[in-house]
């Protein structure tokens, strides 16, 4: 659940960043953009876990748990995907950017809705309270989204 909200969170960051106005719109460049910086945060997380909790032992059971960390940061990157996707389909369609923009932090707000409501259900709270969470998640979506519209 957590690299699922955080990279749903920074997918819509990155979108908002790289929002250009005055600048031609360069949609597969800002899917590769995000796919990138999705991957190198999981790494970068991954080898930190790894190294916080830094065990002896040989070689090669360190190497395990490396890849072990690693390969646990996956939700992270696939979180990103949905607005990766609208992206290269937004540059195959040349559809402009402030729609597209729009529509993917209009997008992740729903899926940090749905996480958070997800996440709750998980932990046992009833259905009411469970989509109150997810509102209260799917309210990061909207302060990006509003941040946005004020810093542009």
């Amino acid at each position: 659940m957590f690299g699922g909200i955080y990279g749903t969170v920074l997918a819509s960051a990155l979108l908002a960043a790289l929002q250009g106005e005055g600048q031609r719109f360069t949609p597969v460049y800002d899917a590769l953009w995000i796919l990138v910086t999705a991957v190198a945060a999981g790494l970068v997380h991954g080898y930190a876990h790894h190294m916080a909790t830094h065990h002896t032992g040989s070689a090669s059971v360190r190497w395990r748990r490396l890849l072990t960390a690693l390969g646990e940061e996956w939700p992270l990157v696939v979180a990103v995907l949905p607005t990766v996707a609208l992206l290269l389909i937004a540059g195959a369609a040349n559809w402009s950017e402030p729609p597209v923009t729009s529509a993917g932090l209009a997008l992740n707000t729903l899926l940090l809705g749905a996480w958070g409501t997800f996440a709750a259900l998980r932990s046992g709270y009833r259905r009411r309270s469970a989509v109150l969470v997810g509102l209260a998640d799917a309210a990061i979506g909207l302060a990006i989204a509003v941040a946005n519209a004020l810093i542009k």
